[in-house]
C-alpha cells in the first residue's frame, strides 16, 4: 500500500533561482521513505545500527516535471516492490497541493541488502521484506 507524506517546501531547498535545487527532490523522497519505514513499524535505530546488514541506494533517477518553490505544499507518495531476495525499488511520486494539484516529479532508488563485513548480498532482514511486500 502508498505511503503519503506531507511537507512544505523550504529555502533551503532550493537554488539561486527559487526553485528546489535537483537533489532535493530525492532528498524529499528520502524523507518520505525514512518516515514510511517508521510508520510500517520498522526501528529506524536498529535499521541503522550495526545489525549485520547494510540497505544501501545502488540506482537511483528521477525525472523534474515542474518547478517547487518556498511556501508550496507537496506530497509524496512512495511505494516499495521487491526487485529480488536482496533487492527492492521504491517509486516516489511528488505532487504539488493546490488548486488544482499537479504532478511536480516522479523519483526512483533501488536498494541492495549487503552483509556490514563482507560486503556480499544478503536477504532482506525481515521488517524490510516485510514492508516491502506489503507495499
Amino acid at each position: 500500500m502508498p505511503f503519503t507524506y506531507s511537507r512544505g517546501v523550504h529555502f533551503a531547498d532550493t537554488d539561486a533561482a527559487g526553485v528546489v535545487f535537483f537533489a532535493n527532490y530525492l532528498a524529499i523522497c528520502h524523507e518520505a521513505y525514512e518516515e514510511a519505514l517508521g510508520a510500517a513499524g520498522v526501528d529506524l535505530r536498529k535499521f541503522f545500527a550495526d545489525s549485520g546488514v547494510v540497505v544501501p541506494i545502488s540506482k537511483s533517477e528521477a525525472s523534474y516535471l515542474r518547478p517547487l518553490r518556498p511556501g508550496d505544499r507537496v506530497r509524496v507518495t512512495c511505494s516499495p516492490a521487491p526487485v529480488s531476495a536482496d533487492t527492492y525499488e521504491v517509486r516516489y511520486e511528488i505532487t504539488r497541493l493546490g488548486t488544482p494539484e499537479k504532478l511536480a516529479g516522479r523519483a526512483r532508488t533501488e536498494h541492495v541488502c549487503i552483509d556490514s563485513r563482507s560486503r556480499e548480498r544478503a536477504n532482506l532482514p525481515p521488517s524490510i521484506a516485510a514492508w516491502v511486500k506489503a507495499g
